[in-house]
């Protein structure tokens, strides 16, 4: 089992920053993806960024160019930086860790984009 403690969403005014972060603990492969999905209201989740171990990146088309994912493997910690936020960035930012064939998922934290 994995588990999964996702801090940093809030309140934030366009155009500003926020930075998330999720902790994973327990039965994780050295070899594994890392991510942050989001959720908006009335919409499907959707893939924001994702980082591999090694380590690469890719990205929504949407966030290119304003949010930088990175990870801590030693402390199996994965980073969301989001800059210049949008209105339309505004949901449920989930974590999600790939590992040993399975997908585990955080809690979710809520951020919301004030224009």
């Amino acid at each position: 089992q994995v588990q999964l403690v996702e801090s940093g969403g809030g309140l934030v005014q366009a155009g500003g920053s926020l930075r998330l972060s999720c902790a994973a603990s327990g039965s994780i492969s050295a070899v594994n993806v890392m991510g942050w999905y989001r959720q908006a209201p009335g919409k499907q989740r959707e893939l924001v960024a994702r980082i591999t171990t090694y380590p690469s990146t890719n990205y929504a088309d949407s966030v290119k160019g304003r949010f930088t994912i990175s990870r801590d493997n030693a402390k199996n910690t994965v980073y969301l930086q989001m800059d210049s936020l949008k209105s339309e960035d505004t949901a449920v930012y989930y974590c999600n860790v790939f590992t040993r064939g399975m997908n585990y998922w955080g809690q979710g934290t809520q951020v919301t984009v004030s224009s």
